[in-house]
């Protein structure tokens, strides 16, 4: 059951919910907690990207995983022996800093705040369950816009 209730933030009289931004699941790469920090370097490399949000089995957020996370682990733990890190799992790693998602009633000034430190801000359902993301861009370009 996707958010029953959600939280407008009223701008220029006009209502705006978080979810006019949000990008779904479906068009969202996203890694499961059991994939191996190969898995998980190949993914962010093909799409190019510096972080990505980790599932569990039952789909909710974990955290999100980045370069750096992934960097310094092959660094401390394997000694930057990357042959033995390609048969670890990204569940292991203990990230740099904590990324927690929002709730899909929280306001828009809470994905702002959020999004002062990240391009990407992870949403959930009312059961933690992981829905998509926010973008710095994607609310960047909508305000531009008007």
């Amino acid at each position: 059951m996707l958010c029953m209730t959600l939280i407008f933030i009223f701008k220029g009289g006009k209502m705006e919910s978080i979810l006019m931004f949000l990008i779904p699941k479906a068009e969202c790469e996203y890694l499961n907690n059991n994939s191996t920090i190969r898995q998980a370097l190949e993914k962010m490399e093909y799409h190019r990207y510096t972080a990505i949000p980790v599932l569990d089995n039952d789909g909710k957020y974990v955290n999100t995983l980045t370069e750096g996370d992934l960097l310094w682990t092959i660094k401390k733990k394997y000694f930057l022996n990357f042959k033995e890190a390609e048969d670890s799992y990204i569940k292991d790693i203990t990230p740099n800093r904590e990324v927690l998602a929002v709730d899909c009633n929280a306001s828009l000034r809470d994905v702002i705040e959020k999004l002062l430190n990240s391009n990407f801000v992870p949403v959930v359902d009312d059961r933690g369950v992981f829905i998509g993301i926010i973008t710095r861009k994607r609310i960047l370009s909508y305000y531009f816009k008007k």
